[in-house]
């Protein structure tokens, strides 16, 4: 295989291929019923086929394509299941693998962005990548110095295959809306557009990881891998091992799915308070967990290893107050107030009018979780919310249909829908209420004692000295 392809015609052609795939296969499928097949055994065909395709075609041409399907994979527990069971391990091999770039490829970008003698840097380099995502590859090496480290070689033409991926994508975003029911893909879609140049840029995730791994350096619970090197196209940093969450989510034990589950929730909250950035690609292959020295030791002792800080919200203040203190006051029961705070924050626009009572009950199923001491992210519970919020007939759709999402919060929005729908996919029991309580801002109830996060203080980045 060559280089990312870089003729518009060729990704496009494959791309549109997708939603012509589905519709010959549904003709296929009729064929295959008026013959006397079982409609269930053809509709369960139907949907593997289509899953090995999505994978294949999103899969090759990484990019947009691949990034688009990342986004989608974390979404599949809001799938009813006879729908995720083909989807799931199509989606899911996105988390983790594509086809990797040939080795010539990959010399070719270290002698233009490293030089000539970029071997020199290195005292060994594994031409094989030890990981291939959307816009690069990761190849494992150690450093003159002695350090193991991982070297993400970004694919050339990456930059351009991303818009045009983005750009045909969203042409036929209504098709793709039947993947995942009750989610609007088009927005998603112009997200990923918004955030193309950040991605692209290795400077901006060098800084964002190096302020991280600072952060959180000798921390009990999260490992960031420093920043070894950076130049344009290729990113150097330090080797991390561990277990990807994908594995986990396969084949994981109980006690490897909640301490995953709650570090993940920890770390959803805690980043964005001690760094004043938000981790915004948060889909399994970007975390892993690491048991150490001590794989059979206590899972209190078990770290979450964080990559790929090619996506994040600048944040300097934490996570906006709005939210903390909104769902205090839906916990509490406090109707009236919360649905004036829904409408002073812009979520629900002047010319409408809502019953504040109606919102509230909108509001209470999805935050659940909250409400207890500790609970159980199952697909099943998923699966439950969407459906209620999908279903054309039911109160919760039209409510949710005339509420509002102000742009500033649409990415806040989305990072907490896919790591609910990680929790969910890895079936994780979390205490969350703990993790809300130390460090969301304004859900700390008025009357607890002691400050709203834990004691030490924890500087944002703006704090920090250069």
């Amino acid at each position: 295989m060559s280089d990312l392809p870089r003729k518009a015609v060729t990704r496009t052609a494959k791309l549109a291929a997708l939603p012509l795939g589905f519709a010959g296969r549904a003709t296929w499928g009729l064929g295959k019923r008026i013959g006397g097949r079982s409609a269930d055994i053809v509709g369960r065909e139907l949907q593997q086929r289509t899953a090995e395709q999505l994978f294949r075609v999103l899969g090759e041409l990484k990019g947009g394509a691949m990034k688009f399907g990342q986004a989608l994979s974390v979404f599949e527990s809001a799938l009813p299941e006879e729908i995720a069971g083909p989807y799931r391990a199509a989606l899911t091999k996105l988390q983790e693998a594509a086809p990797p770039m040939p080795t010539d490829s990959v010399h070719a970008v270290l002698a233009e962005r490293l030089g000539e003698d970029w071997r020199e840097l290195f005292t060994e380099f594994d031409d094989k990548p030890s990981a291939a995502a959307s816009i690069g590859q990761v190849h494992r090496a150690v450093w003159h110095d002695g350090r193991a480290v991982a070297v993400k070689v970004q694919y050339p033409g990456a930059g351009a295959a991303l818009l045009s991926d983005l750009s045909q994508l969203s042409r036929f975003a209504r098709l793709l809306g039947p993947l995942i029911p009750g989610m609007d893909i088009k927005p998603l879609i112009s997200e990923l557009r918004d955030r193309v140049s950040e991605e692209l840029d290795y400077s901006l995730e060098a800084e964002a990881q190096q302020a991280h791994a600072e952060e959180f350096a000798d921390d009990p619970d999260v490992l960031v891998p420093a920043v070894v090197h950076q130049s344009d196209q290729v990113l150097v940093t330090e080797w991390m091992g561990g277990v990807p969450l994908s594995e986990i989510i396969a084949n994981g034990t109980r006690e490897e799915r909640d301490r995953a589950g709650q570090l993940l929730a920890r770390f959803l909250f805690s980043g964005t308070a001690r760094t004043g950035l938000l981790h915004a690609d948060p889909h399994p292959g970007n975390f892993r967990l690491l048991t150490g020295d001590a794989p059979d030791g206590p899972a209190e002792t078990w770290r979450l290893g964080v990559l790929d800080f090619g996506t994040v919200d600048r944040l300097p203040d934490g996570l906006p107050s709005t939210i903390g203190a909104s769902l205090r006051m839906t916990l509490d029961g406090e109707a009236e107030a919360v649905y004036e705070l829904l409408c002073e924050e812009g979520f629900v626009k002047e010319s409408i009018e809502l019953d504040p009572d109606a919102v509230l009950d909108y509001l209470l199923p999805i935050i659940e979780p909250a409400q207890v001491d500790d609970f159980t992210f199952t697909r099943s519970w998923m699966r439950t919310q969407a459906a209620r919020i999908a279903d054309p007939r039911s109160p919760a759709h039209q409510l949710g249909r005339q509420l509002n999402l102000p742009p500033s919060y649409l990415l806040i929005h989305r990072v907490t829908l896919s790591t609910i729908g990680v929790l969910c996919q890895l079936g994780a029991t979390v205490r969350l209420r703990d993790e809300l309580e130390a460090w969301l801002p304004g859900f700390r109830p008025a009357d607890a004692s002691g400050p709203s996060v834990p004691e030490q203080h924890h500087p944002t980045a703006e704090e920090k000295p250069a």
